[in-house]
């Protein structure tokens, strides 16, 4: 080759290179990081040496606040930033376009009716293709089941996707049941030209709408496949429903976040629970795919490999987080993995292309339900490896806080209510019965952060327990037994303030080596204000919203009740920075370089849910000072 040409040849490539880099390496694409969900950044601009003197860059305010200050809709997106430009998804299902280095809006598209009353709950953030050209489309779905795709530079529909930019999810799947609970709250997947979504549906009662999956084609909004969460007539798993229980059932669903492995052509869906939650005598059997890491052909449709890690679920055990794709280092030689995080506090580690387990599981015995016509499944999964991240033996008298007097005497008022305490797996009786872990986890949606220079997994969990009964129900009621108490359907283990009754931690961050399938660390995540000023040492405290790790060695994480932003050390735990709030961050924080050079980490401080009381508006970015 000439010499010249060659040179300008190579020249050609490193400016390519040079302009694709802030792309791949400065950019937060994917809801997870990256379509595998990774939440690792390679940015290192922030670090462990000068973490300490971030500060707040800019301040974004929603608006979405609910005019009645009884309600407390949380704000759980994590934004994208693509070339540039931030986008996210509020309270209210608005999706808003940001300057990424000034929060600045660019435009706003709004689903609901200017004129109606705003419903505001959970949505978690968009997704992004980017075709050929200037093609870029935010895709995303909505509490009233629609499926939108936007121009990603005007904010305006893209008239040939379904009609005019929206597809009817409810088409097909909700004639029978016009008023079930029916919409999607998490992104969905992107694969080549393929839009992949699941839904939000009841947990009750049983029977209602689907809980498949799909996919549709990105430019024309046509459907192209379909996945049966539910096998039907003639499908592996079908057999795993007894009689007619299969018919109309409900739950079933994957209402959180997919995953892509593009180089395989796979997706992963965490399913949820089959409806109702916590009574299968009408749906007897083992119940699949719920509760079941299922890997498809991101291109058919078609089941690769499934693995169910709760048999007959009768305690919403059901799988809230993304599974993460990575690569564990075993004896020599690396496994393409996938880690599903769950709220028993388990870690499962497959090999992702053939769902084989990374580290041994055990099938073992389970208490049996006293619940009449109930039927529960003799055995349940049990990994070896990684420990348990939370206790599941039964609460005791010796385990109740000491924190304060006052405290431990409220414990005890509790613990002295319940009929019978029970370990993972112990069935609501039909007696007040207490289990661990509870319906709050363990781990929730928020997942896990992995650093694939270290081989760590990174991830937060609740240390609370759940109680209930199960009542019967008047003949004729479409669920013949409720879970139930004096404190609510979905009661947890806490007092009226909201302390656990064990002993701390309450909540906790921790590490796990994925190659040696260990607990590299754990520390407790966030303080309960009234016990600090009362010198009592770092409890920890419920959280929900996870966390991100990045090349700067640093774990930023929100999350606890307590209105607090921080970064950890990712090589030991240590707590470097700390800022407050204007509300807790219940979401999952992501990090970007802004056109102007400067890494800015992101986190949306809404509060809300069922454990913190201030509720706000706000999408908080920081950076270090110019």
């Amino acid at each position: 080759m000439n010499g010249w040409l060659a040179a300008g040849l190579l020249t050609a490539s490193l400016i390519a290179a040079a302009a694709a880099a802030p792309k791949e390496r400065g950019d937060w694409r994917s809801y997870g990081g990256d379509v595998g969900g990774m939440r690792y950044s390679p940015l290192k601009q922030i670090h462990r040496g000068n973490v300490t003197r971030l500060r707040r860059a800019w301040t974004y305010h929603t608006g979405d606040l609910p005019p009645d200050p009884r309600e407390k809709p949380p704000f759980e997106c994590t934004p994208l930033v693509v070339d540039g430009v931030l986008y996210l998804s509020t309270p209210s299902n608005r999706i808003v376009a940001l300057d990424a280095d000034t929060g600045s809006v660019r435009w706003s598209f709004d689903v609901q009716s200017p004129t109606a009353g705003r419903r505001l709950q959970a949505h978690r953030g968009v997704a992004c293709w980017e075709g050929p050209g200037e093609d870029r489309r935010i895709l995303f779905g909505t509490y009233d089941a629609r499926l939108i795709a936007l121009n990603a530079a005007t904010g305006q529909p893209c008239p040939g996707f379904g009609k005019g930019g929206t597809v009817d999810l409810r088409v097909g799947f909700t004639e029978k049941w016009p008023r079930a609970a029916y919409g999607v709250t998490s992104p969905p997947a992107i694969y080549k030209n393929l839009v992949i979504v699941g839904s939000r549906l009841q947990e009750s009662p049983g029977l209602g709408p689907s809980g498949d999956v799909r996919a549709f084609d990105i430019l024309t909004g046509r459907e192209v496949w379909r996945f049966h969460t539910v096998p039907h007539p003639g499908e592996l798993g079908h057999d795993t429903w007894e009689g007619d229980s299969w018919k109309d059932r409900a739950g079933t669903n994957v209402w959180s976040i997919m995953s892509v492995d593009v180089e395989r052509g796979m997706v992963y869906m965490p399913v949820g629970s089959a409806a109702y939650d916590f009574y299968g005598g009408d749906r007897k059997g083992q119940n699949l795919f719920s509760n079941c890491v299922v890997a498809l052909d991101a291109a058919t449709g078609k089941r690769v490999w499934h693995y169910q890690l709760v048999h007959h679920d009768i305690w919403d055990y059901d799988l809230p987080a993304q599974p993460t794709l990575v690569t564990v280092r075993r004896g020599g030689r690396e496994i393409p993995a996938v880690v599903q995080a769950t709220k028993m506090g388990f870690l499962f580690v497959f090999d992702r292309r053939t769902g084989e387990p990374v580290f041994p599981i055990e099938e073992r015995p389970v208490p049996r339900s006293e619940v009449p016509g109930e039927a529960t499944w003799p055995t349940q999964p049990f990994p070896l490896k990684p420990p348990p991240l939370v206790r599941q033996g039964p609460l005791t008298r010796a385990d109740l806080s000491d924190v304060t007097p006052e405290a431990h005497h409220r414990a005890l008022a509790l613990f002295q209510q319940v009929s019978h305490h029970g370990g993972l797996y112990t069935p609501p009786g039909l007696n007040l019965t207490s289990w661990f872990t509870g319906t709050l986890g363990g781990c929730t949606w928020a997942g896990g952060a992995f650093d694939p220079t270290t081989g760590r997994y990174f991830v937060n969990v609740n240390e609370v327990g759940a109680l209930g009964e199960m009542r019967p129900q008047a003949a004729g009621s479409p669920i013949a037994y409720r879970r139930q108490s004096q404190w609510g359907d979905y009661a947890r283990l806490w007092d009226e303030k909201r302390w656990p009754i064990q002993k701390p931690p309450w909540g906790t961050l921790n590490a796990v080596d994925l190659s040696k399938g260990e607990i590299a660390w754990k520390v407790p995540l966030g303080v309960v204000e009234e016990l600090q000023a009362k010198g009592v040492p770092k409890t920890g405290a419920p959280n929900l919203g996870g966390a991100i790790v990045t090349a700067g060695g640093l774990v930023f994480i929100g999350g606890s009740s307590d209105a607090r932003f921080r970064a950890f050390d990712s090589r030991n735990g240590a707590e470097l920075w700390e800022t407050r709030l204007e509300a807790s961050g219940h979401a999952t924080p992501m990090t970007y370089r802004g056109k102007s050079g400067r890494q800015y980490v992101v986190i949306a401080a809404g509060g809300g849910n069922s454990f913190s009381e201030t509720v706000a508006d706000v999408l908080a970015a920081y950076a270090l000072p110019e």
